[in-house]
């Protein structure tokens, strides 16, 4: 039997989902499991080093995980966990912080952001700097490397995580497996397996409600359980330029029709791209085609989150299953670092 690779997505809880998150990360991710042998976990700790209010913590964990489930994941075809649920994190953690130098962590991209902001400002360059931001790189090559992950999606400007993920990898196989002939190894394969970055080049830039890319940093998202009225409301809110009815419109540089796109079948795109290039359609009319399109697709996913949102036990329930199926994986690693590291005497 040919064992699949593993593939490793981790998501940040970062607030209520929009469309932008839907259709650039989520469907992306979610189409992994069909090649992959898929796990995913929510980075509740990694948010401990921008969210402070418990209550808001935890309802954005519940938030993105009924988002997750409602939008296509299957936990009972992939494992889908928690961070803190799985304590081997943390003792890996340790570990790998033995074999980072302070150096790789002071050109980490978000340490870097922080210290020029700072200096910027005149302040102490590391002002405001926790060490849960500043070691945050060795934390995700823990949840990276416990699993035995073979590719970990990310955008461009999450690359350089995984790439300290296989240097400090590298370092801790070479001290432990680099000197020693094959035959007197221990191990039968890579102490810890090297990851690679799979960068996500073709995934969808959402147009927001004002044209720009859809962001919550522009205030011009569309969220993705939204109400069916509010949803309506938002849609009839996007920015158009002066064209009149009359006028023939480009339906390639529209952000109505780019958004129409991503929930319109084929025959349905073509049918309204026709209808912009011979005049005589308003933008009222198409943001109700719009409308049309977005809520066909988008009330099952609402109806489903909505129906997780209301049911909290079962939802915690699904979360500390898959932690249950992920925990074996990473107590299997965790011992053979141990035992490599001369700290397991069993």
């Amino acid at each position: 039997m040919i064992m699949k690779k593993v593939a490793l997505t981790g998501i940040k809880p970062t607030g209520i989902l929009h469309i932008g998150n839907y259709f650039g990360a989520i469907k992306p991710a979610l189409e992994l499991a069909k090649e992959y042998d898929a796990r995913y976990f929510i980075a509740d700790y990694h948010a401990l080093n921008t969210m402070k209010d418990p209550k808001e913590l935890s309802a954005t964990i519940r938030q993105v995980a009924a988002g997750w489930l409602s939008s296509g994941l299957d936990p009972e075809k992939v494992i889908f966990y928690r961070q803190s649920s799985i304590p081997e994190t943390f003792e890996l953690t340790t570990i790998l912080m033995a074999f980072t130098a302070k150096g790789l962590m002071n050109r980490a991209h978000a340490y870097k952001a922080a210290v020029q902001e700072n200096t910027e400002k005149g302040d102490d360059p590391d002002g405001g700097i926790n060490m849960g931001l500043f070691t945050y790189p060795v934390l995700m090559a823990a949840d990276i490397l416990l699993f035995d992950s073979d590719v970990v999606p990310v955008g461009k400007d999450q690359v350089q995580h995984v790439e300290m993920a296989q240097d400090i990898a590298q370092s801790l196989n070479y001290n432990y497996q680099g000197e020693r002939e094959f035959s007197e190894r221990q191990f039968s394969r890579e102490l810890l397996r090297l990851p690679r970055a799979a960068v996500q080049e073709n995934v969808a830039v959402v147009p927001g409600l004002d044209g720009r890319k859809m962001s919550k940093s522009y205030g011009n998202v569309i969220p993705l359980f939204a109400p069916e009225k509010e949803l309506r409301k938002l849609i009839m809110r996007i920015v158009t330029n002066s064209q009149g009815v009359d006028e023939p419109k480009d339906p390639d540089t529209s952000q109505i029709y780019l958004l129409y796109k991503l929930f319109a079948t084929g025959e349905e795109q073509a049918s309204l791209a026709k209808r912009y290039r011979q005049g005589g359609m308003g933008w009222g009319e198409a943001k109700e085609a719009l409308f049309a399109a977005a809520n066909r697709t988008l009330a099952p996913i609402r109806e489903k989150f909505d129906a997780l949102m209301a049911d909290p036990k079962k939802l915690d329930a699904i979360l500390e299953e898959g932690a249950e199926k992920a925990r074996p994986i990473a107590a299997a690693t965790v011992a053979r670092v141990r035992k490599a590291a001369g700290i397991d005497f069993s």
